[in-house]
Parts: C-alpha cells; sequence; structure tokens
C-alpha cells in the first residue's frame, strides 16, 4: 500500500494542532513536517520546539525533511523534538554517511534527498545504510509548485536502484503531488507520497485523502 504523508508547509500556521488532528481522522499515514533555514533554500519554518509541541497531537509518525545547511548540527535537537524519521539532503552536508550514522544513533529512521536537478549517482554508495530515499519533484522552498514532469524517470530508475537492495528503503516522493500525477507517480514505484496544497487546500480532508489512496493504489 502507498502511504500518504500530509506536509503541514501547507497548512492553516495558525492552527496547526487541529489540523494534524483533522488530517489523521482523514487517514492520513504520516505527518511530513519540512524544516527550512532560510539559507539551503529561500524560506524559514519550523525548529525542534515547534516539533515538539505539535507531538503531542498525534501518534503518526513525523516524517522530518530537513532543508537546512549543516544539518548534522541539529540531528539531536529534532530526534528529542519528536521525529520517527529524519531525511537530511545529500546537497547540504560534506559528510552524508557520518550524518547518517548520527541519526541512526538517536534512534532514528534515516533518511537522504536530492533535488530535482541532483543525479542519482550521488547516493549510490549510501542506498544500503539508509531506511528512505526522497524524490525532489519540485525545487524545495515553498508549497504548491508544480511537479516536474522530467523527474518521473528519475523515480522510475531510483525504484530499480533501491529493489537490488536486501533492506529496500522506502521510495517518498515529494512535490506536487496531486489527483492528476499521483496514479503515474505510483506506477513509477513511489512507497510514500507527500501532498500538502492538494489536499490542505480542499474542504473535505477526509474525501482528498481517500481519493489519492484509492488513485495511487489503483494500480
Amino acid at each position: 500500500m502507498v502511504l500518504i504523508a500530509p506536509s503541514i508547509l501547507s497548512a492553516d500556521g495558525s492552527r496547526l494542532h487541529e489540523e494534524i488532528t483533522a488530517v489523521e481522522k482523514a487517514g492520513a499515514d504520516w505527518i511530513h513536517i519540512d524544516v527550512m533555514d532560510g539559507h539551503f533554500v529561500p524560506n524559514i519554518t519550523m525548529g525542534p520546539a515547534i516539533i515538539s509541541a505539535l507531538r503531542k497531537t498525534t501518534k503518526l509518525p513525523f516524517d522530518v525533511h530537513l532543508m537546512i545547511e549543516n544539518p548534522e548540527r541539529y540531528i539531536e535537537s529534532f530526534a528529542s523534538a519528536g521525529a520517527d524519521i529524519i531525511t537530511v539532503h545529500v546537497e547540504a552536508t560534506n559528510h552524508l554517511h557520518r550524518t547518517i550514522d548520527i541519526i541512526k544513533k538517536a534512534g532514528k529512521k534515516a533518511g537522504v534527498s536530492l533535488n530535482p536537478a541532483t543525479p542519482l549517482t550521488q547516493i549510490e554508495e549510501i542506498l544500503p545504510d539508509i531506511d528512505l530515499l526522497l524524490i525532489m519533484t519540485v525545487n524545495p522552498g515553498f508549497g504548491g509548485q508544480q511537479f516536474i514532469k522530467t523527474t518521473l524517470p528519475k523515480i522510475i530508475k531510483a525504484s530499480k536502484m533501491l529493489n537490488t537492495l536486501s533492506n529496500k528503503p522506502l521510495l517518498e516522493v515529494d512535490g506536487g503531488v496531486n489527483m492528476k500525477n499521483i496514479a503515474g507517480i505510483a506506477r513509477a514505484g513511489a512507497d510514500v507520497l507527500v501532498a500538502g496544497a492538494s489536499i490542505f487546500g480542499t474542504d473535505d480532508y477526509q474525501q482528498t485523502i481517500t481519493a489519492l489512496k484509492a488513485a495511487a493504489n489503483s494500480n
């Protein structure tokens, strides 16, 4: 089954507790949390203190996506705040293997993310050591962007690479996922689909998440 992870980047920031509760009741599998520092990406969002407060709202896995420079400096803080999965960008750290090791020593699942223009060759050596590979299908920094269609072959290639491993990491896709393209992305091999504006921009979260799941799992 393909999992749906609503991205609270697109939620109403003044009522995040209520928004998380609503998507959990609507059938969300994970909660995707984008952390931005204004350096690696041109936006600033939330830090460990907010995540710690939100942790009290739900027992759903917190899928924390660090779009920050030198993420290794902050792993322990986000782990203590309640992250279940911590994903870092290959473009943001000089010593990726060491950073993954820090995540695992903190008792969390480790993910690696690639920007749309970054080739998969950048992470081939680390694949056996991670729990999740996140393919960005928009340039990170803002919600509500359109899916970059040329990233679809990359998802297919990534899926084939992961299928050769004995302990296959999950393949996550983030950026512009909606009802029009979700079935094709799932067919390409995605295990987890992040959806922000396509969920929080609707009036009925349950109807939307149910429809997204049905489309993603129709193959």
